[in-house]
């Protein structure tokens, strides 16, 4: 007889999404394999996810919840499962991040959480730690997920041009990318400019920062370390960042020039264009 490892639901968010997979499958009739079949994947796969060994996915949450009736359920549980996958010290930020209506980023040397693709964001979170490098990176690009809710916050995000130029991953990764950056020229709710070299001595040189604005609740400003973040809802910090946001965004470029310097750098580093979707 099959092993058939015993989860305790109330050991993590992973471990509750494989209880109620399992017991929805149970309830329905069908063993792994069967479950597998009609969601297009594995039973292997479905006995991984089951046990708390693999990450599910949004792809797999929504076929399982059309196969098994569950009105839904997986696909909810799945950011609450990805969010238990950050760094304990993250979890309020992307918490934050899942509750702003407006959020003001500037990164000077990378892009973005919130706009990273998979190949770049592997490269970053791989630089001093291989391990479990699958599961890290789905974490961070699931916060991606906030962009396409039905009524997402709006995102602004002034990077440094240093950011074009700085190969993370590989050109193949930059042009991938920067392709993404590019994709967004067109969405009124998601917003990048980049602070050219010409701008000189300006209001972001001493670090990266967001500021998270809310319906209701006072706004948050957050910086971080090589270890950890700090988030503070101080008034007088949060005006005081505000204006050097105001600052950072009249020394960027517009929205325009911003996407014409992306696609030069990225045609003259990282090779030719390819048509943006």
């Amino acid at each position: 007889m099959t092993h058939i490892n015993v989860l305790d639901p109330s050991a993590s968010p992973l471990d509750y999404y494989g209880y109620e997979l399992r017991r929805y499958r149970e309830a329905a009739g069908l063993t792994q394999k069967q479950l597998g079949g009609i969601i297009f994947c594995t039973g292997s796969l479905v006995g991984q996810i089951e046990t708390a060994r693999k990450l599910p996915t949004a792809e797999f949450s929504e076929r399982a919840d059309v196969a098994l009736g569950t009105d839904g359920l997986l696909s909810r549980l799945l950011d609450l499962v990805l969010r238990s996958q950050l760094p304990a010290w993250f979890r309020q930020i992307a918490e934050l991040e899942a509750r702003a209506t407006e959020i003001y980023a500037f990164q000077a040397q990378l892009v973005h959480g919130l706009l990273q693709t998979e190949a770049y964001a592997r490269a970053v979170l791989g630089v001093m730690d291989q391990t479990d490098l699958d599961r890290r990176a789905a974490a961070r690009l699931a916060r991606q997920r906030i962009l396409d809710k039905e009524e997402p916050p709006v995102l602004w995000a002034v990077f440094g041009e240093g950011v074009l130029h700085q190969e993370v991953g590989g050109p193949e990764a930059m042009r991938g990318q920067l392709l993404n950056l590019l994709s967004y020229l067109d969405n009124p709710r998601v917003n990048v400019q980049v602070l050219p070299f010409t701008a000189g001595a300006h209001a972001g040189l001493m670090g990266s920062f967001d500021i998270f604005r809310f319906e209701s609740d006072p706004a948050i400003v957050y910086s971080e370390d090589y270890e950890t973040g700090h988030p503070t809802a101080n008034p007088v910090e949060a005006r005081a960042r505000l204006l050097r946001y105001d600052h950072l965004q009249a020394a960027a470029l517009s929205l325009q020039d911003s996407a014409e310097l992306i696609r030069q750098v990225m045609e003259e580093r990282y090779g030719e264009q390819r048509a943006v979707a």
